[in-house]
């Protein structure tokens, strides 16, 4: 801080108050550089302090989910560095003794019409089409298969050996909160991971800038769901830190899996205008034009099943929703955690 007194003040100023004056404004400076270290450094190991700010949340030139762009205001908070992988899911389950949804029988009272057989524990699993295939109906390359677990995530015969640095997928909702209480942290709201995401830049594409790239995340490269060229050198999804960070040191905020938030779906962001720390609708406004009769929550980041011909949501704007009920090959979590 620069301070600047007249040639005439000098001489009728003391040298012990001349002092005074210079020192008590180089305190405030200090003061305040001290302050915001601390609160940078207040966040837990692992995590990354991302100050609050006013964005635009959402995008109104691409799909109509995202629209009603609106300027929203966070505050400041700390996120995951990185997606919660299976050595810190495994942790977690050993500690509490978790069973999964993925892992339980589906219940009699929810599915009456089904068999024992067919209520068997198991989750959705992607299958990618056969080539050369002239007609694929839409999401016919999920599959329910039976034994499917976090611990299983590709089917009974798959395991997690050697890929405890990878994020922890198949969780439904009811997990990822199990798993935020345990760790005394909770899921972000939509608002928080966008703005995050978008790493500082608010107005780019992606959480790197305005042009594609298929080497500053894990998305499909090729057509969707015929072929991967496997360009960014991931069939499925990869150990957590692969590509590089955005702008706030975020590893993986879009592309390889989606990520859950505490939000409820709604489409569009109208009810958010000009808003401090907004969140989604409550439960019973929950509404997807797709499929009326589910509550569900907004997914954020794309994953690796995300191709420039189909989904292309490896952007800080995107959303999507997921019955809460329901874990996939492709959706994992990070969490968040107030400033105090």
């Amino acid at each position: 801080m620069k301070i600047f007194i007249k040639t005439s003040w000098l001489k009728s100023l003391g040298l012990s108050l001349l002092i005074t004056l210079l020192l008590f404004a180089a305190p405030n400076q200090a003061q305040a550089s001290v302050t915001d270290t601390a609160t940078t450094n207040s966040c837990p190991e692992g995590m990354v302090f991302i100050p609050g700010g006013t964005f635009k949340i959402g995008d109104d030139a691409h799909y109509p989910s995202e629209h009603g762009a609106e300027d929203v205001t966070v505050n400041s908070f700390c996120l995951d560095q990185y997606e919660v992988t299976n050595a810190k899911f495994d942790k977690f389950v050993k500690e509490t003794g978790y069973i999964t949804v993925a892992e339980r029988p589906l219940s009699k009272e929810q599915f009456p019409n089904l068999s024992d057989e067919e209520r068997k524990p198991g989750s959705l699993v992607f299958q990618m089409a056969e080539p050369g295939a002239k007609k694929i109906g839409y999401l016919s390359w999920w599959k329910w298969v039976p034994g499917t677990d976090w611990r299983h995530p590709l089917g009974p015969e798959s395991n997690i050996k050697g890929k405890e640095n990878y994020p922890v997928v198949q969780v439904a909702y009811e997990d990822v909160e199990a798993y935020a209480q345990w760790a005394g942290m909770a899921l972000p709201t939509e608002a928080q991971w966008e703005y995050a995401a978008r790493g500082g830049l608010d107005d780019a594409t992606y959480s790197w800038g305005d042009q594609y790239s298929e080497k500053k995340a894990n998305t499909w490269q090729g057509l969707f769901p015929v072929h991967n060229t496997k360009a960014d050198g991931y069939q499925g999804t990869a150990p957590v830190g692969s590509f590089e960070p955005n702008g706030y040191g975020l590893y993986d905020i879009t592309g390889n899996v989606w990520e859950w938030t505490a939000d409820w779906y709604r489409v569009g962001h109208d009810n958010k205008a000009h808003s401090l720390e907004p969140t989604g609708p409550t439960k019973q406004d929950s509404f997807d034009p797709r499929d009326p009769q589910v509550a569900k929550h907004v997914i954020k980041g794309g994953s690796y099943l995300c191709a420039p011909n189909y989904c292309s949501r490896y952007r800080p704007a995107a959303r999507e929703s997921q019955s809460p009920d329901t874990g996939t090959t492709h959706i994992g979590f990070r969490l968040v955690k107030a400033i105090a």
